[in-house]
């Protein structure tokens, strides 16, 4: 199998590094090869959390090379917008229609950027946008929204789909895997319908 490159960036106590591992741990489940970055940045201040996946027969380096991510999946909307350029042509993004404001909009210094949605539909690749947060607010709790978004990506991540059940298992405290199998299978069957 050909390296498959998968960017994931969201605001810190999004979930981003969880979701990571999810993605590290189910490819790994399947036989193939992994490697894994991450930048925190101010996560806890809610700066920006970004992750790198690399899965394949063989993977050499944990960083995707810009322009070359089969997938780029944003947990926040302007997050999904910052990291438009890890995208390579004919790929893919995935991203959470939830708002997030920065500090800097917070602080009345900045404001959120309009038309985000509207210039993310202009690029060359496939864009889906998933109410993550919903869909894990009804599978039982809001916090499974990168499990949502996880779900919704997995629809285009070369992983076969028992192997994802067996790694939310593996993964997920017992106490809120139910929550969070839910919320998977939401976000697998938004992209689906």
């Amino acid at each position: 199998m050909k390296t498959f490159n998968i960017v994931l960036s969201g605001v810190g106590g999004q979930g981003v590094i969880l979701a990571s591992k999810i993605l590290s741990a189910a490819a790994i489940e399947s036989g193939l090869d992994v490697k894994q970055s991450e930048v925190h940045g101010m996560s806890q201040r809610g700066g920006s959390v970004t992750s790198h996946v690399r899965i394949g027969s063989k993977v050499y380096s944990p960083l995707v090379v810009e322009g070359e991510a089969d997938i780029v999946l944003g947990f926040e909307l302007l997050e999904a917008e910052r990291n438009k350029h890890w995208v390579k042509k004919d790929g893919i993004i995935v991203y959470n229609t939830l708002k997030v404001n920065p500090i800097t909009v917070s602080a009345g210094m900045a404001e959120y950027p309009e038309n985000v949605e509207e210039n993310l539909n202009k690029l060359d690749c496939k864009v889906y946008a998933v109410d993550a947060f919903n869909l894990a607010k009804e599978a039982g709790n809001p916090k499974a929204a990168n499990v949502a978004l996880v779900g919704a990506a997995s629809n285009f991540i070369p992983i076969d789909s028992a192997i994802w059940e067996k790694t939310l298992k593996e993964v997920i405290p017992a106490k809120v895997l139910d929550v969070n199998l839910k919320a998977f299978n939401a976000g697998k069957n938004c992209i689906q319908n």
